[in-house]
């Protein structure tokens, strides 16, 4: 795959960014505020401030960004005065004396907040899931399954862009990474274009990725497992709302909006960038060999098949045929991969695969999170900026579009919609408190965390769409073309839901 020059890769520090981060952090700390707003609370603020700028701007790598974050609340939090905690801090002790108000919180029980989001099922999974996406790389699974799909579709263009959706569709069940995804089918792709002459600037290559990206980006709103955002929504959900939405009911409230964008995008796709052929002689041909180079299927990949197949089976079943959590399932799953003789990889080779850094800000960003709602924090921030707004006298569906439509601008910003998701679900949690939306508030926060994995407009918004870029294959003004009409439609998709669908099932 080609990848974009030396000149537009990103600098891995921006000293002038990260000055910005922390000057914001020590303001925030030092503004005298009302007494409503507790110094844990505002401590937990500022942190979000610096978090929220090095996110934005990568001033620093988001691992590296991780570490930071944990420091502060360690120190922040720790030398604050426990003052008006929620409940579910309990009662910390220093020895054996229970901390007043007046009492400083102690770096020990921060250091028990900071770490608090690798202690949840949600990191769990989203470790298993990065191991299960790794299984599918070392075997090249999803690989050949991308080939099986391109080889049934024929060499006409319009049924070539039905594949590479098609395949998206089905590695997002199987494949819990976007960028994996976007890994295996990307270069096919491109194979397909170089091998007929097309050049790699044409409208067909352009036609091609952004088609792909997109609509792995699209069902990483359809399937609970298809994206890390998607877990850290469920995770504060739970913890707040205490609902453990499963992978089912997931996919029985999102898919039907991911099924329609899916179609949605074939016609847009092929109005915004009309390919200059219709047909790609040979491109049938191509993909057989191309599948035919992979030989026959391994043993690997036949356990991992079975193991997929069953994941998927105890996934959608979770709470109808059986108890067990699509966190215990996954990590269960993993134990046999990794078993030999009946696995289908080594620790070692998992280890040099395995984003280590994307489970540590996953981590990070969930406990950032819980601080933000034990503190009371997200609470006060919500009260500031929505519930000003006057959103209490208006219907539901109007708060649900005019807070969606706050929620894709702002994506506009983040290159990640974990740290996107950390960073709002909290306060949009804290909202539905505000607004005393009662039975409807898992359905308004579900909603919201849909519109969050809207990476749509921009390459930048997320890291699948920076694969694709890299391809040099199109323009930001291709992408965002396109985008903009993928992100007004599926936002008047949202709304319709809103008002139709999610209120027949119950959700709001």
């Amino acid at each position: 795959m080609a990848t974009a020059g030396k000149s537009k890769k990103k600098p891995t520090f921006k000293p002038v960014w990260f000055s910005i981060s922390f000057i914001a952090l020590v303001l925030i700390l030092i503004v005298p505020t009302s007494d409503n707003l507790p110094v844990m609370a505002k401590c937990a603020l500022a942190i979000l401030a610096f978090a929220v700028i090095l996110w934005v701007t990568e001033a620093v790598s988001y691992p590296v960004s991780a570490t930071m974050i944990v420091v502060l609340m360690i120190l922040l939090l720790g030398f604050s005065p426990v003052q008006n905690l929620t409940e579910s801090l309990g009662n910390p002790k220093i020895g054996k004396d229970v901390l007043s108000g007046s009492d400083l919180f102690g770096t020990a029980n921060a250091l028990k907040l900071a770490f608090s989001g690798f202690s949840t099922s949600a990191a769990a999974l989203v470790a298993a899931a990065l191991f299960l996406a790794t299984a599918m790389q070392v075997t090249q699974l999803h690989k050949r399954l991308a080939l099986w799909v391109l080889s049934l579709v024929g060499n006409k263009t319009k049924r070539i862009v039905i594949g590479a959706i098609l395949v998206s569709i089905i590695l997002a069940f199987f494949v819990p990474s976007a960028t994996a995804r976007a890994g295996a089918v990307v270069p096919i792709l491109l194979g397909m274009v170089a091998a007929f002459g097309a050049a790699k600037q044409s409208k067909l290559a352009a036609l091609l990725i952004i088609t792909a990206v997109q609509a792995v980006s699209i069902w990483n709103i359809g399937i609970k497992t298809a994206a890390a955002q998607n877990i850290v929504a469920v995770n504060f959900i739970n913890g707040q709302l205490g609902h453990d939405v499963s992978w089912g009911e997931w996919f029985l409230y999102a898919a039907p909006w991911s099924i329609i964008m899916s179609i949605v995008l074939y016609f847009v796709m092929l109005k915004v960038i009309p390919p200059e052929q219709t047909e790609i002689e040979g491109g049938k041909e191509l993909v057989q060999q191309q599948l035919n180079a992979l030989g026959p299927i391994t043993g690997k990949e036949w356990r991992l098949i079975i193991i997929s197949i069953a994941l998927l089976i105890l996934w959608s079943t979770e709470k109808i045929l059986h108890p067990i959590d699509s966190a215990s399932i996954t990590l269960l799953a993993l134990a046999v991969m990794l078993t030999p003789k009946i696995g289908v990889m080594t620790w070692k080779e998992a280890e040099s695969k395995i984003p280590w850094g994307t489970i540590i800000v996953f981590g990070v960003g969930i406990a950032l999170g819980n601080v933000l709602l034990q503190t009371k924090a997200a609470q006060w921030l919500s009260d500031q900026t929505f519930g000003l707004m006057g959103l209490q006298h208006m219907p539901i569906i109007a708060t649900i579009a005019l807070i969606s439509l706050f929620n894709i601008l702002i994506h506009l910003g983040f290159a990640s919609a974990t740290s996107l998701a950390s960073a709002l679900i909290p306060v949009f949690i804290s909202l539905t408190m505000t607004l005393n939306l009662g039975d409807m508030s898992i359905g308004f926060v579900l909603i919201q965390q849909f519109v969050i994995s809207f990476g749509f407009l921009l390459p930048v918004s997320s890291p699948q769409g920076m694969l694709a870029y890299g391809t040099e294959t199109f323009t930001v003004k291709d992408f965002l073309k396109a985008g903009t009409l993928i992100t007004v439609i599926g936002y008047i998709l949202v709304i319709i839901l809103s008002m139709t669908y999610w209120q027949w099932l119950g959700l709001l």
